[in-house]
């Protein structure tokens, strides 16, 4: 049968995927390091440059994560919330169906995200989105990056010093007390920060698993989609008239 092809990402939504990709995978490399950071030896100026540019990539990925979700409102038809949330009309029949074809080894089609998919992308999104939000307050508590940084600084600096002056592993900087108080403050967020992490390495495995097998087992062009912006299919999908 011939293939027939359909307009599916923007080239917006495309640029989110890869820089989001790019972002994730730099920021993961740099989290393990950190983490074993004393295993490694690394000397403390070493830990203040990799955290550093581990912020760096972490505010790249907040801003794209950002745009995103505004992108949501505004993008186009697959792209918008309405055609990503787990919700709406029809749904939990379309999911149940999708479902059972997976049983029968026969999944169907869709030109946009599955019912299955749609809830993997709002988790991943979810959790990307408390991922980032966690980062930037690791990131003002650790080593006093923006946007919160200056003021823990404010909070922590010692006596007849100002907040500019208040640096990452010097503790002549900081008031003692003032410190602890932020150190337990942070410690909920570092353990969600850590605990997220490995989330995100599993919903990422799984997303890559999930899409491998429909493409190479089940015929299709998920993986190609995302850098030409459209899919193919031999049959009509099932949202063929959009959502």
């Amino acid at each position: 049968m011939k293939l027939q092809e359909y307009k599916v990402w923007d080239r917006t939504t495309r640029l989110f995927h890869w820089i989001n990709v790019l972002c994730v995978v730099a920021l993961m490399a740099l989290g393990t390091a950190i983490l074993n950071s004393g295993a490694l030896g690394m000397s403390n100026d070493g830990k203040i440059l990799l955290k550093t540019v581990h912020v760096y990539f972490g505010y790249v990925f907040a801003l794209n994560l950002l745009w995103r979700l505004v992108w949501g409102f505004v993008g186009g038809p697959h792209a918008r919330w309405r055609a990503i949330l787990p919700v709406g009309r029809g749904f939990i029949a379309e999911l149940k169906a999708e479902v059972w074809a997976w049983t029968k080894n026969k999944p169907a089609n869709y030109i946009g995200h599955t019912p299955l998919g749609r809830i993997a992308v709002t988790a991943i999104l979810l959790v990307l989105v408390v991922q980032g939000s966690t980062g930037l307050i690791l990131a003002g508590t650790d080593v006093y990056m923006p946007p919160l940084g200056r003021t823990f600084a404010e909070q922590v600096k010692a006596d007849g010093l100002s907040a500019d002056q208040v640096r990452p592993y010097a503790p002549e900087t900081v008031d003692a007390e003032a410190y602890q108080d932020m150190r337990a403050f942070r410690a909920p967020v570092v353990e969600t920060h850590e605990i997220l992490f490995w989330v995100i390495l599993a919903l990422v495995a799984l997303h890559v698993a999930v899409v491998i097998i429909k493409d190479v087992r089940h015929g299709g062009t998920i993986i190609s989609a995302m850098f030409t912006g459209r899919k193919a299919f031999q049959e009509s999908p099932r949202d063929v008239r959009g959502p």
